[in-house]
Parts: structure tokens; sequence; C-alpha cells
């Protein structure tokens, strides 16, 4: 397979947070998608992945209705999957590249890479339409795990912060359910859409 990766601008931007600000905000769009069909931390970069409604991502080890993750699966195989597609923002690249940590697309396992759209911000319920049909419906907060040590050696302490009035941010992305499906690709555009009512902020999932 032809594998379509981000420019070497872009990445290098991604990495060291040194793309030159625009003029006016950036549109939000996907800068690359991943996938594999095997549960691995990592996932490779591909030209273009299939997200199936109610059920994730086409060909990748954490679609499915039911829960997907190992650890949860043994606890309780039956829960509802509300961890189908993961998006992760590439400003976070910029943020941990000043504390000496190269980390490019799909290697934090996310399915899709954004650009130019504050994902830790958005409220749960928040829909997202990427490119012409898919939409994703935000559930809830990666919650990062000891496997990120296994990128780079503390690179989990990068993750995490606490605020000073104690509250803990999450960094890793967020996880998402598929409510339309649809190929995505990278470029795409990316479409938020509210949810009505008081906004509930996003929490592990």
């Amino acid at each position: 397979m032809n594998v379509m990766k981000p420019d070497a601008a872009d990445l290098a931007a991604a990495s060291t947070g040194t793309r030159d600000l625009p003029t006016r905000p950036e549109t939000p769009h996907v800068l690359a998608v991943s996938r594999d069909d095997i549960h691995r931390f990592s996932k490779p970069l591909v030209d273009e992945i299939r997200l199936i409604a109610g059920w994730g991502i086409e060909g990748d080890a954490h679609a499915g209705r039911t829960v997907q993750h190992r650890a949860r699966v043994a606890r309780d195989p039956t829960q509802p999957n509300l961890r189908q597609v993961h998006l992760l923002q590439s400003e976070l690249f910029g943020e941990v590249f000043e504390h000496g940590y190269t980390v490019h697309p799909g290697e934090l396992g996310e399915n899709v890479t954004t650009t130019g759209l504050d994902l830790l911000g958005l409220p749960t319920g928040t829909v997202l339409h990427l490119g012409a049909d898919a939409k994703v419906m935000l559930t809830g907060l990666r919650n990062p795990c000891y496997l990120i040590n296994g990128l780079a050696p503390h690179l989990m302490k990068q993750m995490v912060m606490r605020r000073d009035d104690g509250t803990v941010v999450r960094k890793a992305g967020v996880m998402s359910v598929v409510i339309a499906g649809g190929v995505v690709r990278r470029g795409d555009t990316i479409e938020v859409e509210f949810p009505i009512g008081e906004p509930i902020p996003l929490e592990p999932v």
C-alpha cells in the first residue's frame, strides 16, 4: 500500500511548533490518519480510513460495538465501545518538543491527527464532521497510561499536568464513536457541531 505521509513542513511544524502563525485562525483539518489491524501502541499512517457508523474504523483493532481495549475487555467484555476513534491534536507535538521529545502522527496510537482545533476544550457530545460524510461524537478523554513511556522514557509526564487550582489536564487526545460513516483523508476539513444545552466537560473514558 502506498502511504500518503504528511509533508515535511507539516511534520516539522507539528513537532517543533514553528509553523508560521496565520493572520487568522487556521481552518481545522485532518493532518494524518492511521489504523492498525492488531493491538499495538503506535498506528501506521495510511492514505485513508473508512469510518463505519456504530462500529469504528474498518480494519482497526479498536473497532467494534463493545469495548476492544484489552484491559477493559478483561474486566467486562459487554461494555459499549466509547473509544471507537481516537483523535489527537497535533499541537501537542510542539509542546513535547520543547521538553526534548519528538513525536509524529500515529505514534501515540491515534486514528485521526488534527490541527487547528482545541480538541481538549470541546464538550462531551460534540459532533465533528470529518470530510464530506463522516461524523464522530466525542465521548471523553483518552486516559494516558504507562505504555506511552515505551515510545520515549518519561514521555508520560508530558501527557498529564495539574493546574494551579488542582485540576488535572490530560493531553493525550479524545475518544469518540462513529455516528455517520465515510472516508477520511489527510487534508479533510473538520467542522464542529456543539451539543444543545449546558456544556459538559470531557472526562476520561
